[in-house]
C-alpha cells in the first residue's frame, strides 16, 4: 500500500477561515492568469508562463494533441523542479499547501502529485480559480451583505477621504473603495503611474476586506456612484449603500478649492500629456536668476520654498519704462522648478494635470471648448 500521505486531497472549502488554515496558496497558472485575479495571499509558481502555455497551445491546434502533451510535460517537470529549488526550498517537512490552477486540472494536479512525493500534505481546490471566483460572485452578487453602512457625504473638497483615514486610525470600522479601486473617484481620476485593478482582483480585495469586517458595529464609507473610476461595485454592495444612512460634510467654497489645490498636484514632463506623474513637495525649488531678490549662496543657489530667502534686491530701471532686459534680472517673481526643471504652475496647469489625467468634468469642459473653435 501506498503511504496516504503521497495522495493529494481535494476540498471545495474557499471561505477565510478554511484557507487561513494552509502554510501556502499556490497558484500555478501563468503570470498572466494570476495578475488579472488570484485567490488574495496566493503565491504565483506557474508550470507554464504565458509563452510556454501559448507555445503548447499552438502546438495542440497545428499539431497534435500528442506532441502538445510531450512538449507540455517536460516544461511542466521543469517549472516544478525549478519551484522544489527556489520558493520551496525551505519549506520543512510539515508544510501544508493548497494548491490550484484555472479548473482544478492537470496544471494543479502535476504539481500536487510531485509535492505529495515530497511527503507534504498537498491539498488540490476542486474546480480551482472557477470555485473561488463563484464564491465571489456569491457574495457580491447574489447575497446580502450582513453589514450596516453609514455613508460619508458631502461635496469634493470637504476632506471625506482625508476624514475616513482619520477616524479609522481610531478605531472606526471603515471601507475605501477609493483605495480598493486606486482611484480618486469620478471628479479626480486615476492615481498617476497607478493602474487601477481588473474589475475581477477589485471584487476579491473587496470580498476580503468585507470578510474582516465585524457586522455587529457600523461600517463608515465613502459615499460614491455605482462606478470608480472603471470600476463597478458589486450589486450586493451597491444594494447595501442605498439603503444606508447618510451622514453629510460641509465646508465653504474657499476651504474646499485650497484644499483640492493642495491634495491634488500632480505633475506632467517634457509636454508628455500621456503621462502624469505623482507630486513630490520636496522636489520643488525657486530659481531667482532672473527676480529682484538675492540668496546668500548667490542666484545659481536653489532653495525649497521652505528654506528660501526673501531679500528684495531692485536692480531694474527706474519708472516709467517702456521695456525690461529679460537677460537679466526682471521679475518680482521667483521662478519654479520641479526636479530642477522649469514648471508652469497655477490654475492653466492644474487645468493641464486634470485633462491630462481624464478628470471626467475637466475632459467634457475642455473638448466642448475646442470643438467650438474647431481646434
Amino acid at each position: 500500500l501506498r503511504n496516504a500521505m503521497s495522495n493529494p486531497g481535494v476540498t471545495e472549502a474557499v471561505d477565510p477561515a478554511s484557507l487561513a488554515q494552509y502554510d501556502m496558496i499556490i497558484d500555478v497558472r501563468s503570470p498572466g492568469e494570476f495578475v488579472e485575479d488570484h485567490v488574495p495571499g496566493a503565491v504565483n509558481l506557474p508550470v507554464l508562463d504565458d509563452d510556454e502555455r501559448a507555445r503548447v497551445g499552438t502546438t495542440y491546434v497545428q499539431e497534435s494533441r500528442f506532441l502538445a502533451r510531450r512538449m507540455g510535460a517536460a516544461l511542466v517537470a521543469k517549472n516544478i523542479g525549478h519551484h522544489l529549488e527556489t520558493a520551496l526550498a525551505n519549506e520543512g517537512p510539515d508544510f501544508k499547501p493548497l494548491i490550484y490552477c484555472w479548473r482544478g486540472g492537470q496544471r494543479s494536479n502535476s504539481m500536487a502529485l510531485v509535492l505529495a512525493q515530497v511527503g507534504w500534505r498537498v491539498m488540490v481546490l476542486k474546480g480551482g480559480y472557477k470555485t473561488y471566483r463563484r464564491s465571489v460572485q456569491k457574495r457580491l452578487y447574489d447575497d446580502e451583505l450582513d453589514l450596516r453602512f453609514v455613508l460619508l457625504d458631502g461635496g469634493t473638497g470637504c476632506g471625506k477621504t482625508d476624514m475616513l483615514e482619520s477616524v479609522g486610525r481610531r478605531g472606526v470600522q471603515v471601507l475605501d473603495l477609493e483605495g480598493l479601486a486606486l482611484h480618486r473617484g469620478s471628479l479626480f481620476g486615476a492615481l498617476a503611474g497607478k493602474p487601477q485593478p481588473s474589475q475581477k482582483w477589485f471584487e476579491s480585495t473587496l470580498m476580503k476586506r468585507l470578510a474582516g469586517l465585524d457586522p455587529a458595529r457600523p461600517v463608515l464609507v465613502e459615499a460614491e456612484s455605482n462606478k470608480i473610476g472603471n470600476r463597478t461595485l458589486p450589486p450586493a454592495l451597491w444594494r447595501a449603500m442605498e439603503r444606508a444612512p447618510r451622514i453629510e460634510l460641509s465646508a465653504p467654497i474657499e476651504k474646499r478649492a485650497v484644499y483640492l489645490v493642495n491634495r491634488y498636484q500632480d505633475v506632467i514632463r517634457n509636454r508628455d500629456l500621456t503621462r502624469v506623474e505623482p507630486f513630490d513637495p520636496g522636489k520643488i525649488t525657486e530659481h531667482i536668476k532672473h527676480s529682484w531678490y538675492a540668496y546668500e549662496g548667490g542666484d545659481a543657489v536653489t532653495l525649497h520654498p521652505s528654506r528660501g530667502e526673501t531679500r528684495p534686491t531692485y536692480t531694474g530701471p527706474k519708472p516709467p519704462y517702456d521695456r525690461l532686459d529679460t537677460a537679466a534680472k526682471y521679475s518680482w517673481l521667483k521662478s519654479p522648478r520641479y526636479d530642477g526643471v522649469p514648471m508652469e504652475v497655477g490654475p492653466l496647469a492644474r487645468m493641464l494635470v486634470a485633462y491630462a489625467s481624464g478628470h471626467a468634468q475637466v475632459t467634457k469642459l475642455v473638448d466642448g471648448v475646442l470643438g467650438k473653435l474647431g481646434v
